[in-house]
């Protein structure tokens, strides 16, 4: 049985950035959607109906401010469901997710804008989405387009750039979200190496300014250069909750390469 192991070191006094209770998601197999309404009022504790499987059970933990947490598992093990569940944009069957404050989401990065609005119009409507003001879009629009290197393609239709500068977009425009919380899934992948090199630097500045860093990545080098603790989620549970290394240690221990 895979048991979930805490450091002894967790403060109780400080205010948490992010505290998870009992946290439980499940899905269906097969199947468009999540659940009918009638299921969202017949309780959470109802048995799981065939079909269904949980893809997060049982997680708990707490993260302070400004702490950089590096998330590690397998493929479908629940990593991107537990960023989603923390940045909002999905509901938790069973438990608690707490954020004190915003969070800025790199997560399915380039979800969000619409293809038919310009860039211009995307940036305005993406930043006023996430609260930033209109002055503050006006303060910063130029610097926005200047880090994603899209400055002559401002008046064109989201939907008729290329992958790579839809992708420089979203990160430009989302890492200037002044969130105290930063998700990070494995999305800057697709950029090309000069750029994904830049978005780093950008979340070092981030980090630097105290920000609060969840970060999900198969790169370890990328977890090393980042993060100090760990998480180790295993078939939707918590495995163990140590430093990054003790974690890297037992999932390479788990899974080894080859």
């Amino acid at each position: 049985m895979v048991q979930a192991s805490t450091p002894s070191d967790t403060s109780t006094g400080a205010r948490h950035a992010i505290e998870v209770k009992d946290l439980g998601v499940r899905f269906r197999r097969n199947r468009r959607g999540r659940r009918s309404l009638k299921d969202l009022f017949a309780g959470s504790n109802r048995r799981s109906r065939p079909g269904e499987f949980w893809a997060l059970r049982n997680v708990s933990f707490t993260v302070a401010p400004g702490e950089s947490i590096g998330v590690v598992g397998r493929n479908g093990q629940g990593k991107s469901t537990l960023l989603k569940l923390v940045a909002g944009v999905l509901l938790a069957d069973e438990g608690t997710v707490s954020v004190n404050g915003g969070v800025a989401p790199l997560i399915e990065i380039t979800g969000g804008f619409v293809g038919d609005l310009t860039v211009r119009e995307n940036v305005r409507l993406t930043a006023g989405l996430h609260g930033m003001s209109r002055g503050e879009v006006n303060r910063r629009f130029e610097e926005i387009i200047d880090f994603a290197e899209i400055a002559d393609f401002v008046d064109t239709p989201y939907k008729h750039l290329s992958n790579g500068m839809k992708v420089r977009l979203a990160f430009s425009v989302v890492s200037q979200l002044d969130e105290p919380v930063l998700l990070v899934d494995e999305v800057l992948a697709v950029g090309d190496k000069a750029f994904r090199e830049k978005c780093y630097r950008r979340i070092d500045e981030l980090l630097a300014d105290g920000r609060t860093l969840f970060f999900v990545s198969h790169n370890e080098r990328d977890l090393r250069r980042f993060c100090t603790r760990g998480l180790y989620l295993d078939k939707g549970r918590l495995a163990m909750d140590a430093s990054l290394q003790e974690v890297l240690d037992r999932y390479n221990a788990d899974y080894p390469v080859g």
